[in-house]
């Protein structure tokens, strides 16, 4: 479950994983700002495309997987609504008020990735959907919270699945997809699971950069891909939600990459310490 040797970055090397995770959040506010009943998935594929060239990153998720014989994913980001889990390819749907919408997306910067999602709802939506996008994005702040200097990378995913299975709703956890190591590429060892018994894995140290995404349900969490080879659907219908953010731990305390004020308020708000390097 928990792959190969992690890479370990360098101070240096962090200051410019930071600098991508910027262009990726600035990437995700411009999108989000551009949500609404009319416009497509393929607009706001553009929204974000625009916001990574003009900041000179490169996108990570564009062709991806791109194999001789074989295409690699055609978008910027991949955008899941409603029943989509992830991976959702950016097209021609247009979007309706209630929906809610999974925006995934990767930026590179000489080198080096940054990558972080949010749940966006089109309109007001129904209570249920706000309450299951909340309370996505409340597992992963506990998840990012959970992690130690010292301690280990399940530390995470515990802390993930306690917080989902404490709440009143019985939301589905997606397992088969994970949370993931980063840096020179977007998807490195470890797995970040969003289950498991804390002090497994590989241990958190210095320069270990994890993305930790949480994907919850409001039904069954069993899901399939579909005929393009990427989007994955839960099996009954219902809607999905995944937030995330790429993190590390520092000797001052955590970083969170990818949010704009480096974690410091929600973690301040789960009484850890907030850890950024020259920012």
């Amino acid at each position: 479950m928990f792959g190969h040797r992690p890479e370990i970055k360098k101070p240096e090397q962090l200051v410019k994983m930071r600098a991508a995770g910027l262009v990726v959040q600035r990437a995700l506010a411009a999108v989000t700002a551009e949500v609404r009943a009319g416009i497509t998935t393929g607009e706001l594929d553009a929204v974000a495309h625009d916001v990574i060239r003009s900041a000179g990153a490169t996108p990570s998720f564009l062709n991806y997987g791109q194999v001789p014989g074989q295409p690699g994913f055609p978008g910027v980001t991949c955008i899941s609504v409603n029943s989509e889990i992830v991976h959702g390819i950016p097209g021609d749907r247009t979007l309706a008020d209630g929906d809610i919408v999974s925006v995934d997306c990767g930026a590179i910067v000489d080198g080096w990735h940054g990558d972080s999602a949010v749940s966006v709802i089109v309109g007001e939506g129904s209570a249920e959907v706000r309450a299951l996008s909340d309370s996505t994005r409340d597992a992963l702040w506990w998840g990012i919270a959970a992690a130690r200097l010292g301690g280990h990378v399940s530390d995470i995913s515990h802390a993930v699945e306690q917080h989902v299975r404490s709440l009143d709703v019985d939301y589905g956890i997606v397992t088969e997809y994970t949370g993931h190591g980063i840096g020179s590429a977007m998807h490195q060892p470890p797995d970040v699971p969003n289950v498991g018994k804390p002090g497994k894995g590989p241990k958190i140290v210095e320069g270990l950069c994890l993305a930790v995404e949480p994907m919850l349900t409001l039904g069954d969490p069993e899901n399939t891909t579909l005929a393009d080879e990427w989007t994955v659907v839960t099996q009954d219908g219902k809607p999905a939600a995944h937030w995330e953010h790429t993190m590390t731990v520092t000797a001052k305390g955590t970083w969170v990459l990818t949010a704009e004020d480096g974690g410091e308020d929600l973690l301040t708000k789960h009484g850890i310490n907030f850890g950024p390097l020259a920012d």
